[in-house]
């Protein structure tokens, strides 16, 4: 089982990116997106959880707006587009997966210790 996270690079303030998280050896029920910036702690950007024929989605109040988290079904992938982007956006953005396929309940989402399965990370610079 694996993620693999891929997309950042390089982008001006007010520019925009796209992440992927590509799973291969099962599909996810739940994707998050965190990020973790020089000498800070790992936080929570986003998060998609399967919610009957759609999905539920929630963000951090820094990127409300800004950034939108989708899923791609048949390539097992999920994407974050970030617009909109500011200097204190550049971290390395990592995703991961609960290892349960239960669904976890929204409060839960953004909480480190929800997932089990984390990508490499992906660095995401903005030049301000």
């Amino acid at each position: 089982v694996q993620l693999q996270a891929s997309g950042g690079g390089l982008v001006q303030a007010g520019g925009s990116l796209r992440l992927s998280c590509a799973a291969s050896g099962r599909t996810f029920n739940t994707v998050g997106w965190f990020r973790q910036a020089p000498g800070k702690e790992r936080e929570f950007v986003a998060a998609h959880r399967r919610s009957g024929m759609g999905g539920m989605t929630t963000y951090a109040d820094s990127v409300k707006g800004r950034f939108t988290i989708s899923r791609d079904n048949a390539k097992n992938t999920v994407y974050l587009q970030m617009n909109s982007l500011k200097a204190e956006d550049t971290a390395v953005y990592y995703c991961a997966a609960p290892s349960t396929t239960n669904l976890p309940i929204s409060s839960s989402l953004p909480r480190l210790a929800t997932y089990d399965y984390w990508g490499q990370g992906t660095l995401v610079t903005v030049s301000s």
